[in-house]
């Protein structure tokens, strides 16, 4: 009885009809997956790199700045990030001017303004980020660019939706400070 099971076992095996129609179906299923995985990945990072680019752009803007700025001017500033990175659901902009003092090597926030979902960042948020900020010489000042954008991924492949965030730190340019008017 063993030999004849195999027996039949063996001619199975051997057997080659239809093998490329049974390896198709178990195969193209996989590899559309395997498709759908590497599109929605690479454009992740795509989008990724787009939020940071983004930010890199809103702080060089900033950055040259030599008037005092606005509401309006932030709002503006927003309208052109949701231009950049070409969404306009659930993003977020928050912009901070930081000052560092070496005496008391403490972080101080002159002025914080955001728009979307985001909070204004406070002196006592940011008196620890000794390791955040960069390194800076007593009463430097500079411009802390943070912005999120969420990711929908367009097949469900394992990544849900995703916050990504984008943040740049810039020494004023030609202006001793970026000034916000009424602070």
């Amino acid at each position: 009885m063993f030999k004849m099971f195999k027996a039949r076992l063996t001619a199975f095996r051997d057997d080659t009809r239809g093998t490329v129609t049974v390896e198709s179906a178990l195969m193209i299923p996989m590899l559309f997956w395997a498709w759908a995985t590497m599109y929605v990945f690479f454009d992740a990072y795509r989008q990724t790199s787009i939020v940071q680019k983004a930010a890199y752009t809103i702080g060089d803007i900033l950055s040259r700045e030599t008037d005092f700025i606005d509401d309006t001017y932030i709002s503006n500033t927003n309208n052109l990030y949701e231009i950049l990175i070409k969404s306009k659901l659930e993003n977020s902009l928050r912009i901070s001017v930081i000052r560092y003092d070496a005496v008391a090597d403490s972080y101080s926030v002159d002025w914080s303004k955001t728009r979307g979902a985001a909070v204004e960042l406070t002196t006592a948020v940011v008196q620890g980020w000794h390791d955040k900020l960069p390194v800076m010489p007593d009463n430097e000042i500079i411009i802390y660019v943070e912005t999120w954008s969420t990711y929908h991924a367009p097949f469900t492949v394992g990544l849900e939706n995703t916050k990504l965030k984008g943040q740049v730190f810039t020494r004023p340019r030609f202006a001793p400070q970026l000034l916000y008017q009424g602070v």
